[in-house]
């Protein structure tokens, strides 16, 4: 009779444990991958690369590269303080464990959301940057069409599952390439295995792989319940380098033999010699367009409406404010006319200045900009036939700050935006030089001689009235 019932119980255990599997191999994550040669962007194999799936924390590499944008671009800085909001405070883990209404500087949210692929500091780094997630999660489509990811759609900036927030294999393989050639002095980050952020040192979620495999030096995890366990990956031996993306890994050991097995073909494939390719600039002008359009959705403030407010008096003493109040008295009967001839076309063609030269090969910490276009205001004068037009000479001295206000197919249209936002910010500009410079893709409207904290200010202005702009410095 016992060994009648132990055969039995043993029966029902075989069922149950066969039902748990099949319920776990129905529930699995579907499976995706792809390989290119990130020296050329060409394919070498994939599987369901273009199928739409929960993306998880690769989602963070978009977050992190237009962090890297926007630090380029001196939107902000990397020891810019960022305060945590209870949004970001409240995200579930993996986090750093940040405190609503706490302050800590943007390199170490960097550092947590690329290492430690923290929730909370991706959250506080998009809110920091975008103003809102929702507004970060538009930029970070807007993005993903400008570098050509067809087929992803962002919700948030941290990956964690939400309704229409999908990507593929394919698109996370070229945000991966993207990262490693837009931003070679950032991009040693992602190999790093342990880093300091702030409140404590954080580890690598890809360490194991970063140490089983020759030649790895990146990037990004991501793990869902609905995505499985996804890596995107690159490795360099020789002449070759090879990136790979996996989506439905069973387990991290799973996830990590599979793409060892991708980069391994990836190595075999490519040839030993390929001439490099790099990714193609982004369309600024498209982005900025898209970017100038949300803008005015969420902050429509014509300059217009602003011009006939109370314009601060001149400081005494100060010889180019005085020459700034004057122009503004003299001018005075023809802005509206002016206005009137900017046309909508105008606001929206702006386009930002990629002119940002990095020197050296530098970690995610000291890096900074070693020049950038400088933003001025146009003269009224006869527009002088030299590529470079300055309308007032500064007495500032030690004034090597500035503020660009886009880049527009003519010098006219440089010139009149330079003339509306230099009416409308008379207290903040007035001390800057209005400078046009001639570019290969346009002319770069710039308000030159300031410092830095009347640049920062003169741009936090402007794009409180849904004006592009960003500082420049020395």
């Amino acid at each position: 009779m016992t060994s009648q019932l132990g055969q039995y119980v043993r029966q029902v255990l075989f069922v149950f444990v066969a039902m748990v599997m099949a319920a776990q191999s129905a529930l699995a994550a579907p499976y995706a991958a792809i390989v290119m040669d990130a020296r050329t962007g060409e394919t070498l194999y994939e599987t369901n690369s273009e199928t739409r799936l929960h993306p998880a924390s690769l989602t963070k590499m978009m977050t992190l590269y237009i962090t890297f944008q926007a630090i380029q671009r001196g939107e902000i800085s990397l020891d810019s303080l960022v305060t945590v909001t209870k949004n970001a405070a409240a995200e579930p883990p993996s986090k750093l464990g940040l405190k609503s209404g706490q302050r800590i500087a943007l390199r170490y949210l960097i550092r947590a959301a690329a290492v430690k692929s923290a929730n909370d500091a991706a959250t506080a780094i998009c809110e920091a940057v975008g103003g809102s997630e929702a507004a970060f999660a538009e930029r970070m489509n807007r993005t993903a069409k400008a570098i050509g990811m067809t087929k992803t759609t962002f919700k948030n900036c941290n990956g964690l599952t939400s309704e229409g927030h999908l990507s593929t294999a394919h698109d996370m393989n070229v945000l991966g390439r993207r990262l490693f050639f837009d931003f070679p002095q950032y991009y040693n980050i992602f190999s790093r295995r342990r880093a300091d952020a702030g409140v404590t040192t954080v580890a690598n979620t890809n360490t194991r792989f970063l140490d089983a495999y020759k030649g790895a030096d990146g990037i990004k995890t991501g793990y869902t319940s609905p995505a499985g366990y996804n890596l995107t990956a690159s490795a360099q031996r020789g002449n070759k380098r090879i990136i790979a993306t996996v989506f439905g890994g069973k387990s991290t050991a799973h996830r990590n033999a599979k793409m060892a097995d991708l980069l391994d073909l990836g190595f075999r494939e490519a040839p030993e010699n390929a001439k490099v390719r790099k990714p193609a600039p982004i369309d600024a002008g498209a982005l900025a367009i898209a970017s100038a359009q949300a803008a005015q959705q969420q902050q429509p403030v014509p300059i217009a409406s602003l011009t006939s407010s109370p314009r601060p008096l001149a400081r005494p003493g100060s010889q180019a404010a005085l020459a700034a109040a004057a122009m503004v008295s003299s001018m005075q009967g023809g802005i509206e006319s002016a206005l009137a001839q900017a046309s909508a076309e105008d606001a929206v063609a702006m386009q930002i200045a990629q002119a940002v030269d990095y020197g050296g090969e530098g970690s995610d910490s000291g890096v900074t900009p070693r020049s950038r276009p400088v933003l001025q205001l146009a003269a009224a004068s006869p527009v002088p036939t030299s590529p470079e037009v300055i309308t007032r000479m500064s007495t500032s001295g030690g004034r090597h700050w500035g503020v660009n206000v886009g880049r527009f197919p003519s010098r006219t249209a440089a010139e009149r935006q330079l003339m509306q936002i230099a009416l409308a910010e008379t207290g903040t500009l007035a001390e800057g030089l209005r400078k046009i410079i001639d570019r290969p893709g346009g002319y770069d409207a710039n308000f030159m001689g300031l410092t830095q904290d009347q640049a920062d200010l003169a741009c936090r202005r402007l794009q409180a009235r849904a004006i592009q702009c960003f500082a420049i410095g020395p």
